[in-house]
C-alpha cells in the first residue's frame, strides 16, 4: 500500500507547522540547545536540509540570509598557518562547529585560525560542506588539500577515524564522515580505502549488522554509517560479510517505527538510519510503509517538529529524521533524498551540474 493510501490511517502531516518549526530554529534556537553550541553547524544542517526537502528553502529564507549563512560557514573554516609554515597545522584543518570558544567575535571574519581546543571536527566539516551545497555554493573557497591532509592524519592504523587530532575517540560515525567528505570533494587521496573496508568488516557482529567499534553491539546508526561509507566508496560487495543477513537484521528492527537495537522502543531517528541502510541495500520495498508512516504521524508535535517517539517533545535532530524518512517513503510534497550522502537529491544534482559546467 502506498503512502498516499494510508494517510487516512494516521493523523495528517502538518506541513506548514513543520516549516515554521525549522525556520524558527534556524533563526533562534531555544536555550536548551546552549550545551550543543559546539555543533551549531550540524544543527543548522538539520533545519536547512529539512526546508530543502520540503521544497521551501528559497521561499522561506531570503537570498541575503542564505548568503549570510554561507559567509558564517566559511568563517568557521580552519585554514593552514599564515606564519610562513604552511604545513604546521595541516592536521587540524576543516570546519569547526561554531565560534563557541570565547575568542573575540568578528562579524567580518572569513576564516578561523587553529588554536588548541578550537580546531576542526570531522562531523562539522561534513555538515559544513552539505550546508554550502544546499545553499547553492560551489565550494570554491574550501581548502581541499588541507581537509584531505587532515583526514589522512585522523585515520588510525586499524582503519578507524578520529574526529579531531589527538582524540582517543574513534568509530564508524567518523569513518562515514570521512568517506562522505572525500566523495563530495571527488578526491579519495585522504582515505586508505583498503584499511577502511577492513575496519568496517571488523565492526560486523554475529548478527551481521554493524557496531560503533570492533566488538560492540550491532546498532542502527552505526549500520547506516558503515553501509553509507561502503556505498560511497562503491565497496559494498567487499565490505559486507552477508548482505542478506544484514537486511534481515534491519527488517527485524521494525515494529511500528524502527528500534535502534534489539529490545528497544521504536524511535523516529532510526526510521531513517535503518530505513536508509535498507534503501542503500536495495531492500526498502520490504519495509512496512503503513506502520512506519503511522508511527511518524503519531510522533509529530502539535506546533511542528517530531519527537523521538509518541508524546516526546521535538528536537531538530529527530524532526529532520522524520522529514528524511518521509522522503524515503516517497511522501507527496517531500523531495527525494540522496540516501548515502544524507542530502537533498536536488541540491546534489545542482552542485554536480555546476561542477561539470
Amino acid at each position: 500500500m502506498a503512502v498516499e493510501d494510508v494517510k487516512s490511517l494516521a493523523p495528517e502531516f502538518i506541513r506548514e507547522k513543520h516549516i515554521r518549526y525549522f525556520k524558527s530554529n534556524l533563526t533562534m534556537l531555544p536555550s536548551a540547545y546552549t550545551e550543543t553550541e559546539t555543533n551549531r553547524m550540524t544543527l543548522a544542517f538539520f533545519c536547512l536540509n529539512s526546508l530543502q526537502l520540503m521544497g521551501v528553502l528559497d521561499e522561506q529564507i531570503s537570498k541575503q540570509n542564505q548568503q549570510d549563512w554561507i559567509e558564517w560557514i566559511y568563517a568557521q573554516q580552519i585554514l593552514t598557518a599564515t606564519n610562513g609554515d604552511q604545513d604546521s597545522n595541516m592536521e587540524h584543518c576543516g570546519f569547526r562547529g561554531s565560534s563557541w570558544s570565547g575568542r573575540p567575535y568578528d562579524p567580518q571574519a572569513t576564516h578561523a585560525c587553529y588554536e588548541h581546543y578550537d580546531s576542526s571536527h570531522i562531523a562539522n566539516t561534513y555538515t559544513a560542506l552539505l550546508n554550502l551545497i544546499i545553499l547553492g555554493d560551489d565550494l570554491s573557497r574550501v581548502h581541499r588539500k588541507a581537509i584531505l591532509s587532515t583526514i589522512r592524519s585522523l585515520q588510525q592504523e586499524d582503519g578507524g577515524i578520529a574526529p579531531t587530532k589527538g582524540s582517543n575517540e574513534q568509530d564508524v560515525r567518523f569513518v562515514y564522515c570521512a568517506a562522505a567528505i572525500c566523495y563530495i570533494l571527488d578526491d579519495w587521496s585522504g582515505l586508505d580505502m583498503e584499511k577502511t573496508v577492513d575496519y568496517i568488516r571488523r565492526l560486523q557482529s554475529y548478527e551481521y549488522a554493524i557496531g560503533q567499534s570492533p566488538g560492540q553491539e550491532s546498532h542502527g546508526g552505526s549500520t547506516f554509517c558503515g553501509t553509507g561509507a561502503l556505498t560511497l566508496m562503491e565497496k559494498q560487495e567487499e565490505g559486507l560479510l552477508c548482505r542478506e543477513k544484514l537486511i534481515k537484521w534491519c527488517l527485524m528492527r521494525q515494529s511500528t517505527g524502527f528500534e535502534g537495537r534489539v529490545n528497544k522502543n521504536a524511535d523516529t531517528c532510526y526510521c531513517f538510519w535503518i530505513g536508509g541502510a535498507l534503501k542503500m541495500l536495495d531492500a526498502y520495498e520490504l519495509v512496512n510503509h503503513e506502520n512506519c508512516y503511522d508511527f511518524l504521524m503519531s510522533s509529530q508535535f502539535v506546533v511542528g517538529g517530531f519527537g523521538k517517539d509518541v508524546g516526546a517533545y521535538p528536537d531538530v535532530l529527530h524532526s529532520y529524521m522524520g522529514i528524511a524518512t518521509l522522503s524515503l517513503l516517497n511522501t507527496p510534497g517531500i523531495e527525494p533524498v540522496h540516501t548515502a550522502l544524507n542530502l537533498s537529491l536536488s541540491s546534489w544534482e545542482k552542485f554536480k551540474a555546476k561542477s561539470l559546467a
